[in-house]
């Protein structure tokens, strides 16, 4: 059965009724990833957010100078948050990225179902089980889960980050899960 073909449940604008400069992006996705990730088309209905939420998400996600988390790292982050919250778009979506990028088809379904049967390295486990714990029980934080972060070897600015991209995925899958947004069907055809 095929997932529904819609993109969100409010009305966007069509591609052609986007500014150049939004256009110009969608070509350059359709360039390099072959599409358009729907989470992109979703922002339009703000130009001004979809502006800051890519530039964000670029910084967040790829960016390789500021950030000592490597990019599975942060994807495996997006899918265990997602998991924990039920989130279709983004489990379909960076499910995909952990099997691309890590070439293991296995380990992105394991993220998406539980990552607590994958057999983890001590360092990855206690990242996980911390972006978990931050996503299920926020409140229950405290500097014990700070300090086991050290004891596998991240440093002060790595907790900072691995805070920063649970924290933006409890919000991206929020806005997906209130908007209906639907994942583009190609992601589940990808690196299976």
């Amino acid at each position: 059965m095929p997932q529904p073909k819609h993109i969100v449940r409010i009305p966007l604008p069509k591609p052609e009724e986007l500014d150049e400069v939004t256009q110009k992006y969608f070509t350059i996705c359709e360039e390099k990833l072959g599409m358009v990730p729907n989470v992109l088309r979703a922002y339009t209905g703000n130009i001004e957010k979809f502006r800051v939420f890519t530039s964000y998400y670029n910084k967040l996600m790829l960016d390789e100078k500021d950030c000592n988390l490597t990019i599975l790292e942060r994807e495996m982050i997006a899918v265990v948050v997602s998991s924990a919250n039920r989130c279709y778009y983004c489990l379909v979506a960076h499910g995909q990225a952990v099997r691309q990028i890590s070439g293991d088809p296995e380990l992105g379904e394991m993220m998406v179902m539980n990552y607590r049967v994958a057999e983890l390295d001590k360092r990855t486990r206690t990242m996980l089980d911390f972006a978990w714990k931050l996503t299920k029980s926020p409140y229950d934080i405290n500097e014990i889960d700070r300090e086991s972060l050290r004891q596998a070897e991240f440093s002060d600015q790595d907790i900072f980050d691995i805070c920063d991209t649970s924290a933006f995925f409890n919000y991206t899958n929020r806005m997906a899960h209130g908007l209906d947004m639907m994942p583009n069907t190609e992601y589940h055809k990808k690196n299976r």
